[in-house]
């Protein structure tokens, strides 16, 4: 039944479910969900068509190995185009808008190339992101008249998956997952900023020889890909600070404790996937507080179990300690508000890294190492550093009115924006190199070295806007 269960799409409000979802495919939902009941399931829909090598779409002419992108070339089911209602201005081989417009491509689950030709006739900023607000390419000057050629990586996965067994399963959606742009069979760029401005789109998929490790991030809303501005996480963050040659693969949702990021099958789909040279970044506590007192203990033993598994299939467990909340004292000091949590992930990871160099039998048998990421201590440093009132700046407090949809006052001490999320990002990063991963080598060597103690200006920092695509409220937490 096109893959949604009837119960789901049942609680999805107006517009939620149908915002991104291609138009041959909302008819047949509408006709899946007025047939009376069938005595055998329809049979499943196709999926998009594979790309086996390739595929680039230019915005002047087109050969055998090169679409033409023209005012009319939509995106449907079985072919790329322009999307979510956006059609550039078409010029002299230019793609550019005064507004931010999509390009998507139907694709089956899995990593792929990017490789974007920037640049207008007019002096241009542009910013690109893919999927549910990805940031990929950051604020790209480029003076009239010239180009710029830039590569990056997206992961594109769906909510289906086969079991070790071989039986088929499927992630357990919250309604607001369906039809969000993490989930779809199809990859979205977002062209943004100062008279953004695109040549040709190169897409080709890492299969093969080309095959590349992935990150894979699990964790709660402070690590999500937040589709609605002005929610933003440093998981979304993560993507502008690596070059091509990894791919972030962020199943992060909000709402997650570890336990229910087991019962709704993300970890399982997780453990579908990964494979030898992979890494899995994991943070957890901020939900894990609301399952009571006794929950502590359960969370270092599913912390423990995370790595054992992630290790069996020879892929490389990171644990990051939760960032603090917006809470200060008299001091101006941070409050520690998630006790016992970030202790119990360092001893978690202690231990672990203990077993590496003592419980094996030849060289072989030796695990992947295991490292930790000191978010909480690390955001401890930079909220104290910004101070209370620069703190504000970096979480989810908005007055009424100063913010697009923002309709009536937030004071949100626990998510973050633009801005604080950024940091965070910037913090992981920095965790990298302290720890000397390997991961390290994939870096953006142009990012300097971050120091949490003296964070960027809020005075000088800016991402472009990314339009709302459905009526939200954007006073209370996305994705929930």
């Amino acid at each position: 039944m096109l893959g949604f269960p009837i119960e789901i799409i049942s609680g999805i409000k107006q517009g939620a479910f149908m915002r991104l979802l291609p138009v041959s495919l909302l008819a047949a939902l509408v006709a899946v969900i007025a047939a009376p009941a069938q005595t055998a399931p329809p049979a499943p829909m196709p999926g998009p068509p594979s790309l086996t090598s390739a595929k680039t779409y230019a915005c002047a002419g087109s050969d055998k190995n090169t679409g033409a992108l023209t005012p009319t070339t939509l995106v449907s089911d079985t072919a790329a185009g322009w999307d979510l209602h956006s059609v550039p201005t078409i010029a002299e081989g230019v793609c550019s808008s005064a507004k931010p417009f999509y390009f998507s491509i139907p694709v089956p689950e899995g990593n792929y190339r990017i490789t974007v030709v920037l640049g207008g006739v007019e002096p241009s900023v542009t910013t690109v992101r893919a999927e549910a607000r990805r940031l990929m390419l950051e604020k790209i000057p480029i003076a009239p008249g010239k180009t710029v050629t830039r590569s990056f990586d997206v992961n594109v996965r769906v909510p289906e998956f086969t079991k070790p067994d071989g039986a088929p399963s499927r992630v357990r959606l919250k309604p607001r997952e369906i039809g969000n742009l993490d989930w779809d069979p199809k990859l979205t760029l977002e062209f943004n900023g100062t008279n953004p401005a695109v040549r040709s789109i190169a897409i080709e998929p890492l299969t093969g020889a080309k095959a590349e490790p992935t990150i894979y991030l699990a964790g709660d809303s402070t690590m999500v890909d937040q589709d609605v501005e002005p929610w933003a996480s440093w998981g979304q963050m993560l993507p502008r600070f690596f070059q091509p040659g990894i791919v972030i693969a962020n199943h992060a949702e909000s709402g997650e404790s570890s336990s229910s990021f087991i019962g709704e099958l993300r970890f399982a789909k997780i453990m579908s996937l990964i494979k030898p040279g992979d890494w899995f970044i994991m943070q957890f506590a901020h939900n894990d507080q609301k399952n009571g007192p006794d929950f502590p203990e359960k969370y270092r033993a599913i912390l423990t179990d995370f790595v054992k598994q992630v290790r069996a299939k020879g892929a490389t467990p990171i644990i990051v300690t939760a960032m603090n909340r917006d809470s200060f004292d008299a001091d101006g000091k941070i409050k520690d508000t998630l006790a016992p949590y970030p202790q119990i992930s360092r001893e978690v990871a202690a231990l672990a890294s203990t077993i590496v160099t003592t419980n094996f039998v030849t060289e072989k048998d030796i695990p992947p190492p295991i490292a930790l990421i000191d978010l909480n201590a690390m955001s401890k440093t930079m909220f104290e550093a910004m101070g209370p009132d620069g703190a504000n700046h970096a979480f989810m407090k908005f007055k009424a009115g100063s913010y697009p949809g923002v309709d009536r006052d937030i004071s949100d001490t626990t998510h973050f924006n633009n801005y604080g999320a950024y940091e965070l990002a910037r913090c992981i990063v920095q965790g990298i190199r302290d720890n000397k991963l390997p991961l390290a080598k994939f870096l953006d060597s142009t990012t300097p070295t971050f120091d949490p103690a003296h964070p960027d200006p809020f005075a000088t920092f800016s991402l472009p806007y990314t339009p709302m695509q459905t009526q939200e409220d954007t006073t209370k937490v996305p994705q929930t």
